[in-house]
């Protein structure tokens, strides 16, 4: 079966491709060469790509990308709440989205989130295969029947908790927080009580098979990833690190995209090396990373310990961001808290490319300081990330200095007249210039 991978390999340029390096400004031929490298997915599932799919690629030479989470729970199972969340999450730009509901009817909670999903869509399939029963109950075959299920209605890329083995779970002993990852803790459940190996490692070339029919990315879930900075970089999480880089190149083998999910916790100081051992350890495939947070102590702030992370991560190898919500350890996300989210990451991610100096990266900073030189409010605040609030802001300001706007004065809605630097810049260069 062809996927966006093997059609790479064989010297193909896919229409997915060609949507890519158009919206990249990419040369078509960098796309399909770093996609044949596997150093770029576009997770495109053939049922999406029929209807309503944008393709998105993710990797090193393209923009940081950033995902944002949604999902019902047994606690509050709305779909229409949950499609406000997405199109907030769409409004300030996330590039793509996951389904991580586990309460109500989770089939057709997919597939009325896929028709209003225009970015990749993705799952977390063992959610849906342990829902409605004890973890214990579950077997290989119900695994590969719902992971089929899903392909089949045209999720984009799944997270599969498949490099977690029985073998590391003894080198959990002196972590603080053990295991966060809900995958990651209802499979070791399952080993432990079966005395047996992970189902997901010990049928992955099943696992591949299905996922190749239907062109679905991989995104190699890290069940043991730190909950705690101080639990990060340790042997469990390393340990599984080098189980992905075994199953990417597994994956690789049979026509599949991957990309490897990563931490998680991580103190500012190691996230370099956290980003180049991935690298390394897994030939290149994109790393997807939840923040990395910095620091433990901002419960209410996360999306903001996540940003700084995330542009550090960005920067030296991450290639696609997972938001961070303010509400993360506390409670559920509401469509502002996703917002706040989404907007968080994409800072971090822009913050990155700047950075590292990828083309163009800098070209909408130029251009809305440029405005803001000019105090052309209108192009100053529909360049912004987040148009919508700083409009608001705006107004807000202008109303509290007695004026219905300030679209056509001559100075700014911080200072007022006398104070406003940019209209006192503007003096000064006319009398550099001779002109006052």
């Amino acid at each position: 079966m062809k996927t966006q991978l093997t059609e790479a390999r064989a010297g193909v340029i896919t229409d997915a491709m060609r949507q890519v390096a158009a919206s990249e400004g990419v040369d078509v031929q960098t796309v399909r060469d770093e996609v044949a490298a596997g150093r770029l997915v576009i997770a495109a599932n053939r049922a999406h790509l029929k209807t309503n799919l944008k393709a998105v690629g993710i990797g090193r030479v393209l923009a940081t990308k950033v995902n944002a989470n949604i999902g019902t729970s047994s606690i509050r199972c709305s779909v229409p709440a949950e499609i406000e969340k997405m199109n907030a999450a769409l409004e300030v730009g996330a590039d793509a989205m996951m389904d991580l509901s586990t309460g109500g009817d989770l089939d057709s909670i997919r597939a009325e989130l896929l028709a209003h999903c225009p970015v990749p869509f993705g799952t977390v399939p063992i959610y849906q295969v342990i829902e409605g029963r004890d973890v214990e109950d579950v077997t290989p075959e119900l695994i590969l029947e719902t992971v089929e299920k899903q392909a089949k209605q045209g999720v984009d890329f799944f997270t599969i908790h498949a490099g977690l083995l029985r073998e590391h779970l003894p080198l959990l002993e002196n972590r603080v927080m053990g295991i966060v990852s809900r995958g990651g803790a209802l499979l070791a459940k399952w080993m432990v009580h079966h005395k047996r190996q992970n189902p997901l490692f010990e049928m992955f070339d099943d696992l591949c098979d299905v996922m190749a029919e239907h062109d679905v990315c991989f995104s190699l879930g890290d069940g043991l990833r730190p909950g705690a900075i101080a639990d990060a970089t340790d042997e469990a999480q390393l340990a599984e690190l080098r189980t992905l880089g075994e199953l990417t190149q597994r994956a690789w083998e049979r026509g599949c995209q991957v990309m490897v999910e990563g931490p998680g916790h991580v103190p500012f100081n190691q996230i370099q090396y956290n980003m180049e051992i991935q690298q390394k350890l897994c030939h290149g495939a994109p790393f997807y990373v939840l923040g990395p947070l910095v620091t433990d102590i901002a419960p209410g702030y996360d999306h903001i310990t996540s940003a700084i992370g995330g542009c550090a991560a960005a920067y030296y190898g991450a290639s696609f961001l997972c938001y961070v919500t303010p509400r993360e350890h506390l409670g559920l996300p509401n469509t502002d808290d996703v917002r706040a989210g989404v907007v968080a990451a994409k800072i971090a991610a822009h913050a990155g490319d700047v950075a590292r100096g990828l083309k163009g990266a800098a070209d909408r900073d130029r251009k809305l300081s440029i405005a803001r030189g000019n105090l052309d409010w209108p192009t100053h605040i529909g360049t912004s990330l987040d148009p919508r609030t700083a409009d608001r802001m705006h107004k807000e300001a202008c109303k509290e200095m007695g004026m219905a706007e300030l679209q056509s004065a001559d100075y700014c809605s911080m200072c007022g007249k006398h104070w406003c630097s940019v209209r006192i810049n503007r003096e000064v260069q006319q009398a550099v210039a001779g002109k006052a």
